[in-house]
């Protein structure tokens, strides 16, 4: 990498926490064994002890890359196949009604044509999740108020309450049918769990976590290490002022929760992620130890979508650009992760990873060997984290001296 655009990387970081708009940033830059960290300003906004390599971030959705992985162990081990019906293991999810229109009435359904599979939750098809085109709908009103999304607006229950929930609702698409967002990934944990018997963080840490050495990512953040967790911020979208919507002590993240969210749950370091990332980069080994098959590392990171639902995802993105600012627009989705299927910005077809509401993100990208990280806790309410993560990306390509 090259050192004079290394600096600007900085620049770049210092002059959007000198704004007053993002307090504190740290990121990090990986290529071929040179690892280059940055951290910049402060924990809290207004000042405080200062950001650190070590500090600990709510990874929000960037946690999706990482808890697959545990489905993935469970792929390689032939305890999992990717056409299995999920209700062998979660029959609450057994002979589902389809809506006849997403913004219907819930009783006004149809028929499954056939079962929801687990290469239908793996690539967010099985037939549920957030989907912005249908707020206000009678389904979206249903996910929301019975809490199968984080926090909005009530805690989510422990798994088997759930998935009971889960199981209550028709599905808003046929399975297989159109990619949505989120649920798949809360789902995929308590899938994980009924298989293993095993709480999903316990296996998670056993099969990937600890292996990589990933000692300070996890679903909640140890009462020892609660000094290096800043505060979340939720700007006002029309006022920019700050506001507090996860405090360090007492917060959520300070105790173990009722539903370990593998779609959004995990807190972690830029180092403990570079391993990851690291990993998956390398074809699944980490340190001379395998932790993944080089087959499903390449089919987490190959676009599993068809035309049609790509289209579905790019609207997303395009309906939501004035907050992502070109990541993760640019075309598919593996399992768990966003994959570039066309050239948008600075970044190459292949780049794999994913963006976070409370402000971070991580990607790898096979082409350059180059894995990033940038690390807020400046929710999206407004757009400064992303223009932020968009400035950093695009330094981040200047620095690949070859």
């Amino acid at each position: 990498m090259d050192r004079n655009s290394l600096r600007k990387v900085r620049i770049i970081l210092e002059r959007h926490v000198e704004s007053g708009k993002v307090p504190g940033v740290v990121a990090l830059l990986a290529r071929d064994g040179e690892t280059h960290v940055e951290a910049v300003g402060t924990m809290s906004h207004g000042g405080g002890a200062p950001m650190s390599r070590d500090t600990v971030f709510r990874m929000a959705s960037t946690s999706k890359p990482v808890t697959v992985a545990a489905a993935m162990v469970l792929l390689d081990e032939c305890r999992l196949r990717l056409d299995d019906p999920v209700e062998t293991w979660l029959p609450e999810l057994a002979d589902r009604r389809v809506l006849k229109r997403v913004d219907g009435p819930l009783d006004d359904t149809v028929p499954a044509r056939r079962p929801i599979t687990v290469r239908d939750v793996l690539t967010s098809t099985f037939g549920l999740g957030m989907d912005i085109t249908a707020v206000g709908a009678p389904i979206m009103t249903a996910i929301i108020e019975n809490g199968l999304t984080p926090d909005l607006p009530q805690p989510m229950p422990e798994p088997d309450e759930w998935l009971r929930r889960l199981g209550t609702l028709p599905l808003m698409h046929q399975p297989g049918e159109r990619w949505q967002y989120h649920v798949a990934s809360d789902l995929l944990g308590v899938l994980v769990a009924r298989v293993t018997g095993q709480p999903f963080e316990d296996f998670l840490r056993e099969r990937v976590l600890d292996p990589l050495g990933m000692k300070d990512t996890g679903f909640h953040v140890p009462a020892e290490k609660i000094d290096r967790l800043p505060p979340l911020y939720a700007p006002d979208p029309q006022t920019g002022e700050f506001h507090v919507w996860d405090e360090p002590a007492d917060g959520r993240w300070s105790k173990p929760p009722a539903f370990p969210g593998a779609g959004g749950g995990l807190v972690s370091t830029v180092d403990d992620y570079h391993a990851y990332f690291r990993m998956l980069l390398n074809g699944g080994t980490h340190g001379g130890e395998r932790v993944l098959s080089r087959p499903a590392v390449r089919l987490m990171t190959t676009n599993r979508l068809t035309a049609e639902q790509t289209a579905t995802r790019e609207a997303l993105a395009r309906d939501l650009v004035h907050l992502s600012y070109g990541q993760g627009q640019h075309g598919g989705w593996g399992f768990g992760m966003a994959v570039r299927s066309y050239r948008g910005d600075y970044a190459p077809i292949g780049q794999f990873g994913w963006d976070g509401g409370s402000g971070t993100s991580t990607y790898a990208d096979p082409e350059t060997g180059i894995t990033g990280l940038l690390l807020t806790q400046v929710g999206m309410t407004v757009p400064n984290s992303a223009r932020l993560i968009h400035d950093f990306w695009t330094t981040a390509y200047q620095a690949l001296d070859a």
